[in-house]
C-alpha cells in the first residue's frame, strides 16, 4: 500500500471517529436528558435487585459504552465492507432490537421498563443515523482513493 492510500484511510477513519465521538456525546446527552425528565414526570428507575435507583450518570456511561461500540463496528464495516452504510444498518437495527429485551428482563415496573425503552431508542435514533451517513459519505470516497478499487467509470460501475 502506497503512503497516499494509507493517508487517505487514516484520514476516512479519523473522520469516522470524529463523527462517532460526537454523535456519541449527543447521545448520551439525550438520553441523560431523556432520563432526567422521565425521573422528573415520576420514573422512579427502580430495580428489585438490590433495590436501588438507576444513577442519572449511570445512563450517560451505558450510552456511552454501546456508542463506542457501535463506532468500533462502523469502523470494521468501513475496512471490509464494500457497502458499510447499509451493512452497519442491517446490523445496528437487530442489535438495537435485542436491547430492547434487557428492560423487560430487569424486573422494573412498567413505568421503568417503558421509560429505559424508550431510552434505547433515543439512543440509537441518534447513533444510526450519524454513522450511517458518516459511512455512506466515507465509502463513496473510499472507492476513489483505494488502489484495489480501480477506476471507477462515468457510471459509477466498475
Amino acid at each position: 500500500m502506497n503512503s497516499t492510500a494509507r493517508t487517505g484511510r487514516t484520514h476516512l477513519f479519523r473522520g469516522l471517529a470524529g463523527i462517532g465521538l460526537v454523535a456519541t456525546l449527543a447521545a448520551m446527552a439525550a438520553t441523560t436528558l431523556a432520563a432526567a425528565l422521565a425521573k422528573a414526570a415520576g420514573v422512579d428507575f427502580e430495580l428489585p435487585d438490590g433495590g436501588e435507583a438507576i444513577p442519572l450518570p449511570g445512563f450517560a456511561v451505558m450510552t456511552g459504552l454501546f456508542s463506542l461500540a457501535g463506532v468500533v463496528i462502523a469502523g470494521a464495516l468501513l475496512r471490509w465492507s464494500a457497502q458499510p452504510a447499509k451493512r452497519f444498518v442491517q446490523t445496528a437495527v437487530p442489535l438495537t432490537a435485542i436491547s430492547l429485551v434487557a428492560p423487560f428482563l430487569s424486573g422494573g415496573n412498567a413505568a421503568t421498563v417503558a421509560a429505559l425503552v424508550a431510552l434505547h431508542l433515543v439512543a440509537a435514533a441518534v447513533m444510526i443515523p450519524a454513522l450511517a451517513r458518516s459511512l455512506r459519505t466515507r465509502s463513496g470516497s473510499t472507492r476513489a482513493t483505494t488502489p484495489a478499487a480501480g477506476p471507477a467509470s462515468a457510471t459509477g460501475r466498475r
